[in-house]
């Protein structure tokens, strides 16, 4: 039941409910109020802000209470992020601040930080980095009553400095070379002006789209994706030998074959082998030289470059976090978390 007022100093009064563990907080004398609401450990305090005519009284606790409510905005904005459902921190939520949220709540403090990504997400870039790494991951999204996998193309840059960052992440239903060279050319609208190297998969007309985009950048194809598709070709048998010459014609140190020299080494590699494995004769094709770009570069950064690894590691992060929601409910969820 409401309790005689316990506090009544400088024109304050505050009341107890215990039974619902409540506080109310008023100013007497004051004509208007403004209601504020705030929750935690439990307890529910029910603030009647007076209105004044210069709306400059601003009660101390609002304060406390206000700086308690960021942390709870991050709290659940972190779980968030870390792939719990709106139910999952909703539970956890009840167990720290004694109060049940509902999924829209949750959703809705989630979602606090929505603008800032998007103004990130289209922020002006660095005129200059010394590679681009581009791959694109695939993720259940629910688009017009349906669920497909959806391609989110992720671009990891490497500054001067030697530091990484994201400069972009975004949505095409399907990957594709033309779809590549529009996020390309994208990058040139948010002020980048030259990239030494881009490496990628060998998606076809890859090649087409990077040179478009920046004609003046090299191309590196990924070694890695390569040898697993020449293996994936051959018998069990063949694995082994295969698998020791594929080492040998891509070095990476302690070498000073040229880029040229190793692309014909390929092509004799495919001739030879393609006789057993017909397929195998394409290798030699000139587009395929890209698969040597690394070698013009010293071998202390030629790990670094020779695949896609850096940016398939962070795409594989994403689908660590995106694995515990299963189909998301839109591209924009998707992106967003």
């Amino acid at each position: 039941m409401n309790l005689r007022p316990k506090t009544r100093s400088k024109g304050i009064v505050v009341r107890y409910n215990l039974s619902k563990k409540e506080v109310t907080l008023n100013r007497i004398g004051v004509n208007g109020f403004l209601p504020r609401r705030w929750r935690g450990h439990g307890w529910s305090f029910q603030l009647r802000i007076p209105r004044t005519r210069s709306n400059a009284f601003q009660p101390m606790i609002l304060g406390i209470l206000s700086s308690q409510e960021r942390e709870r905005t991050l709290l659940f904005y972190e779980l968030y992020s870390r792939g719990l459902s709106c139910e999952d921190i909703a539970e956890v939520g009840r167990r720290i601040y004694g109060h049940l949220y509902s999924k829209q709540q949750v959703s809705h403090l989630a979602e606090a930080c929505y603008e800032e990504i998007q103004e990130w997400l289209s922020r002006r870039l660095s005129p200059h980095y010394l590679a681009v790494y581009i791959d694109a991951t695939f993720c259940s999204t629910r688009r017009d009553g349906s669920v497909s996998k959806e391609a989110y193309y992720t671009m990891l840059g490497l500054l001067p400095d030697g530091s990484r960052e994201v400069l972009t992440v975004i949505n095409h239903p399907t990957e594709g070379a033309i779809a590549w060279e529009m996020e390309l050319q994208a990058l040139k609208e948010r002020g980048v002006k030259q990239i030494d190297l881009i490496v990628s998969d060998a998606l076809s007309g890859i090649e087409n789209a990077v040179c478009s985009a920046f004609p003046t950048a090299l191309h590196q194809l990924c070694v890695v994706h390569f040898k697993r598709k020449v293996l994936n070709t051959v018998s069990s048998k063949d694995k082994a030998e295969v698998g020791e010459e594929l080492k040998a014609l891509f070095p990476l140190e302690h070498t000073e074959v040229t880029p040229l020299v190793a692309y014909e080494n390929l092509r004799i590699f495919a001739q030879r082998w393609g006789k057993k494995y017909p397929s195998l004769t394409r290798l030699g094709n000139e587009r395929n030289a890209a698969y040597f770009t690394y070698l013009r570069f010293s071998e202390s950064v030629r790990r670094m470059i020779y695949s896609t690894n850096w940016v398939e590691r962070l795409n594989r992060s994403y689908k660590r976090t995106l694995l515990m929601r299963g189909a998301m409910p839109s591209p924009a969820s998707v992106v967003y978390l």
